[in-house]
């Protein structure tokens, strides 16, 4: 039994698409926008003039609205000139229908008089005695304001008095112990300067002990050396 041959031919996708030829357009092409319809210079002339005509149909209007909004105002200026004059008519017929009445009746007018006096006399004790509280009330707020700017001015002044006493405390902490800080150099400069010195006369009284020790051992070994000659010699003879 023999494989199967499963090898597929190559189909080269280019030469296939251009076997097929052009693909058909789905759309206006380059050449048809180029090729479009265009309006002439006097079809574009009247475009032109037909936009002015309406601009200016809308200046029309815009006139003729201002002409209605003017009309409506001298209209109601003069309504309420009417009115003020009206107003000011049934005023003065009313002046004249009391000087009418007073002129008729004297008795009403004496007690009208009176009473008017007494009504005045009234309104006088209320002006004053209104006058008298609102004097108390302007009295009362001023010394509270007084008295609250003392209580703030005071209260600032201790602040004050105690923000200047810390900052006097604080400096005075700081040089505390900058000077506790100095004698501390000053004690460890002079112990060192002390371990020196002892240092260096330690060293000083070693080195002359070391050079005694040195010359000692080197007195001893010739002592010995001459008398090791000495026996050679003894022997010799």
């Amino acid at each position: 039994m023999g494989k199967r041959d499963n090898r597929v031919a190559y189909m080269n996708p280019i030469a296939m698409a251009r076997s097929r030829g052009p693909a058909p357009s789905s759309g206006p092409t380059i050449q048809d926008y180029l090729n479009r319809p265009r309006p002439t210079w006097e079809e574009v002339k009247e475009q032109l003039e037909k936009k002015k005509k309406g601009s200016k149909a809308l200046a029309e209007f815009e006139e003729k609205m201002n002409e209605n909004w003017k009309k409506e105002l001298e209209k109601h200026r003069e309504k309420l000139l009417s009115g003020t004059e009206s107003t000011s008519r049934k005023k003065e017929k009313k002046k004249k229908e009391k000087k009418k009445s007073s002129r008729l009746s004297p008795s009403s007018s004496s007690s009208s008089s009176s009473d008017s006096s007494s009504s005045s006399s009234d309104f006088e004790d209320e002006d004053k005695k209104q006058g008298k509280k609102r004097r108390k009330k302007k009295y009362h707020s001023s010394r509270k304001s007084s008295e609250s700017s003392n209580s703030e001015s005071e209260s600032d002044s201790k602040d004050s008095l105690k923000n200047k006493r810390s900052k006097e405390d604080r400096e005075r902490e700081k040089d505390s112990k900058t000077l506790v800080r100095k004698r501390i150099k000053n004690e460890q400069g002079d112990g060192l300067l002390s371990s020196e010195s002892a240092s260096e006369s330690d060293h000083t009284e070693e080195v002359p002990t070391k050079k005694k020790k040195y010359n000692e051992e080197k007195e001893k070994n010739d002592k010995t050396k001459k008398r090791k000659k000495h026996k050679k010699h003894s022997k010799k003879k």
